[in-house]
């Protein structure tokens, strides 16, 4: 059995590494896609994944990826879209340029990956992954461009779904507070735990694990759904004493 060929965009550390590592794990060749040539290659090493220096926001850019994942495995099987940038700003700070950027990486760079790689999903009967966030259904102060294009993902994910099939199930992921930070670099308090229904904050495997099941053929009869990763944290209601 051919291994499938997986791309992750903004692959190169946080949550995007997790999911490759799994990916990679699992027996699949992967392609990393990240805009930051340092930890591309650090990553790249680290996992003995392929990587591509990639600005998913630029349209020649993702095709010139598309077509080195080709090159390489002559098929596309599962295409992860978590390339994404935040700014949280005040709201009379935030300028058309600031908001404008984030959407383009956040919600237009996903499109552009999968309407790139669409065909050859098609053919290969792959999968679509986005990863949104629980800022797509809860917000804080100055959030706006990264909720925004959070929110367009989700709704991204049922239009991609329906354009797609039968041929291509696309699902999103929403991970709530995960911890990127290096392990024994910080240490969570009772209260950030106890915020959560699990008793803890989440780690980027948690992320990973789910979009591995979601990708798999267990997951054959799950397209076009937004699956809260988030220990809970949306569901418990919380009161100011």
């Amino acid at each position: 059995m051919n291994q499938p060929s997986v791309i992750v965009t903004g692959g190169a550390r946080g949550i995007g590494q997790a999911i490759a590592a799994r990916f990679k794990r699992d027996g699949a060749n992967v392609t990393i896609a990240d805009i930051d040539p340092s930890n591309l290659e650090q990553t790249t090493l680290e996992l003995e994944v392929r990587g591509v220096l990639t600005d998913v926001s630029s349209e020649s850019d993702v095709k010139r990826l598309i077509e080195t994942v080709l090159e390489r495995h002559g098929t596309i099987d599962v295409l992860v879209n978590n390339a994404g940038l935040s700014d949280f700003v005040p709201l009379e700070q935030q300028t058309l340029a600031g908001f404008q950027k984030v959407l383009n990486v956040n919600l237009t760079g996903a499109w552009l990956c999968a309407r790139a790689a669409a065909p050859h999903l098609r053919e290969a009967k792959g999968v679509i992954l986005n990863i949104a966030s629980t800022r797509a259904i809860m917000s804080e102060p100055g959030s706006e461009a990264y909720a925004a294009s959070k929110g367009g993902l989700l709704a991204l994910t049922h239009a991609l779904a329906a354009s797609l099939q039968p041929d291509v199930r696309v699902n999103c992921v929403s991970p709530g507070w995960v911890e990127t930070r290096a392990p024994g670099t910080f240490r969570h308090s009772s209260g950030d735990n106890a915020q959560h229904l699990v008793g803890r904050v989440g780690t980027p495997e948690d992320v990973a694990s789910m979009v591995a099941f979601l990708a798999s053929k267990q997951a054959g009869f799950t397209t076009g759904q937004n699956v809260v990763v988030d220990g809970g944290m949306t569901k418990k209601m919380i009161y100011l004493e």
